[in-house]
């Protein structure tokens, strides 16, 4: 399988509509909460310059993007995505360590954050040498927030004024001296446990 990675440029313009639709798609078929994104937003991720797309002889195979907040005081990586037709061949990960390599070039100086529910997001990211953090460690930008409100799971957020949800906070500060093997390394079971037990609390009837 002929893969490539790329920074994106002009020509990945016309796969943003496909993106998207794959992410929604996914999020759907997972019964996981997603913050939507439009073609336009995608695209303009791209002219920035702040993406990462992988494509398989052409085809779209997989996309990541970069925002940044607080005038790049934290970064995130948002809308990691693999094709249906190109999963279980390891692309996540390739994807996630170019776009968290492309982030710390171009935002040196930014801790990179995200929030998830996914474990396999959760486990690449500890990988990479992220932590698992509360949500007053990241950014306390109101548009980041913002963007969660197409979730399913918002009111859950705005509940707790938005410092608890279903979601993960997950952090890495490059001025902390990592090291190999990562510092904080990935135990399925305490963060099925974990989310297990958010549910709980915050989906009870």
């Amino acid at each position: 399988m002929n893969i490539k990675i790329f920074v994106t440029q002009e020509e990945h313009y016309k796969f943003a509509e496909e993106i998207c639709d794959t992410i929604e798609t996914s999020a759907k078929l997972r019964g996981t909460g997603i913050a939507k994104r439009t073609p336009e937003y995608i695209q303009k991720k791209m002219e920035n310059q702040d993406a990462i797309i992988a494509l398989a002889d052409g085809k779209f195979a997989g996309f990541c993007y970069i925002e940044s907040w607080e005038h790049g005081k934290f970064v995130a990586h948002s809308g990691l995505i693999v094709h249906p037709d190109f999963r279980n061949h390891g692309l996540a990960k390739k994807i996630k360590s170019k776009v968290f390599d492309y982030s710390l070039k171009k935002y040196p100086d930014a801790k990179v954050f995200g929030i998830t529910t996914g474990l396999a997001v959760m486990k690449i990211n500890s990988d990479l040498g992220y932590k698992p953090v509360p949500f007053s460690e990241l950014t306390t930008d109101p548009s980041f927030w913002k963007g969660c409100q197409t979730c399913t799971n918002y009111e859950i957020l705005k509940s707790k004024d938005n410092k608890m949800c279903l979601c993960t906070g997950m952090l890495y500060d490059p001025k902390e001296q990592q090291k190999i093997p990562p510092r904080h390394p990935f135990n399925v079971k305490v963060l099925n446990r974990l989310n297990k037990i958010k549910e709980a609390l915050f989906l009870k009837k």
